[in-house]
């Protein structure tokens, strides 16, 4: 809803300020003349002005430009008889906030030729007058040519950003329910068949039972056969869902680095990375840990961060010039260490801790046996 005060606009290049003196000027042309008849003319042509303004402030669809029609009427009134020009700087600011290009553009243009025309008319009644304020005059017809189109463009811009910034969240609205009906896919596949077939053996193993055992216990251990199977699939698909980027996780880090003031240092390419995504998860989740030390632990101010892959290793280092790491029992317990140690042993990979001068940890998985290695753990685990 509008405030009475909305008759002011809202605009970023004239301040309340001025749109309060261009009301108050008028006062000082229009008393200058002697006749009453000519100052009470005077005031009813700006007291009429203004009520027009506030109807084309809330005027909707075509009454705007009848109403902004009448201000320039009143605009040429007062530019012949009184000398004042200034009081179509409203106008033009008023024409700038039109939504329609067509009006817009229709309006503008009358505004300037009518602007133009009354001056040079004014020009010819009291030529004193507009010669001595010749400078200013000069600068309201510039301002009327030039205020319409830069407010016009920039609520075409910011209608376009809103536009954009809708449509981005639509965007991510879709990708959200399409990864959603994806995965939903994913489990269906996965699981609809296997959990039907677990089902109807499940039946004809209890009818089996008492008949014929031996059948019976054969139909149990597809049972289990299709469960582990399920099961694996379904670990999988979790895995795939939860696998951290390590070049996201660069990118997370770098921030957490410049929030904490602390210069950073990266050695290596990622694009050399090729890795399963499971030990691409665990690089991930052990760089983040180390990072977090450094920085809630080390007070350094300077981090490294090394990375390579070779044809037999992937190692990490991550390096600080803090005041290093002297109890040996925080190597083996503290600061989520375990963790990190848990996460390296399932793919075969470990650490090392040098604290001497600053911290420095390094992480070393062997490329040769990584993929053996994972599929072994995963083995281990659905085996009964």
């Amino acid at each position: 809803m509008r405030k009475w005060h909305s008759i002011i606009p809202n605009s970023p290049m004239l301040s309340i300020y001025l749109w309060i003196i261009f009301c108050f000027l008028p006062f000082f042309f229009i008393f200058k003349k002697s006749s009453y008849i000519e100052i009470s003319i005077g005031i009813t042509f700006l007291m009429l002005y203004f009520i027009f303004y506030r109807f084309s402030v809330n005027a909707k669809n075509g009454l705007v430009y009848m109403w902004i029609s009448f201000e320039m009427v009143i605009n040429i009134a007062l530019t012949i008889l009184y000398g004042y020009v200034y009081l179509s700087i409203f106008t033009a600011v008023f024409i700038g906030n039109i939504r329609k290009p067509v009006g817009f553009y229709i309006m503008y243009g009358l505004h300037i030729g009518f602007t133009v025309i009354s001056t040079v008319f004014g020009f010819f009644v009291e030529l004193h007058l507009f010669l001595s304020q010749l400078p200013f005059v000069v600068l309201t017809i510039l301002a009327v040519v030039l205020l319409p189109l830069t407010i016009y463009s920039k609520n075409k811009r910011d209608n376009l950003e809103g536009q954009l910034e809708t449509a981005n969240e639509r965007i991510e609205e879709l990708i959200i329910f399409e990864e959603r009906q994806r995965i939903a896919r994913d489990l269906h596949d996965t699981l609809g068949q296997k959990l039907s077939m677990i089902g109807l053996k499940s039946d004809l193993a209890a009818r089996l039972i008492e008949r014929d055992p031996q059948q019976a216990l054969t139909e149990i251990k597809d049972i289990r056969q299709t469960a582990s199977i399920a099961l694996k699939e379904v670990r999988e698909l979790v895995a795939d869902m939860r696998t951290a980027k390590f070049e996201d996780e660069m990118i997370r880090v770098s921030q957490i680095l410049k929030a904490a003031e602390m210069e950073l240092l990266f050695d290596g390419d990622i694009d050399t990375l090729h890795v399963p995504p499971l030990v691409e998860n665990v690089l991930s989740m052990c760089l983040k840990e180390a990072v977090t030390n450094v920085v809630k632990h080390s007070g350094a101010t300077k981090c490294e961060i090394a990375f390579h892959q070779n044809f037999k290793e992937v190692y990490l280092v991550v390096r600080d010039n803090g005041q290093g790491i002297s109890n040996k029992h925080a190597l083996k317990s503290g600061n989520g260490l375990s963790g990190m140690r848990e996460r390296l042993e399932f793919i075969n990979g470990s650490f090392k801790i040098e604290g001497e001068e600053g911290t420095t940890l390094t992480i070393s998985i062997p490329v040769t046996i990584t993929h053996q290695k994972v599929n072994e753990k995963i083995d281990d685990l659905e085996r009964p």
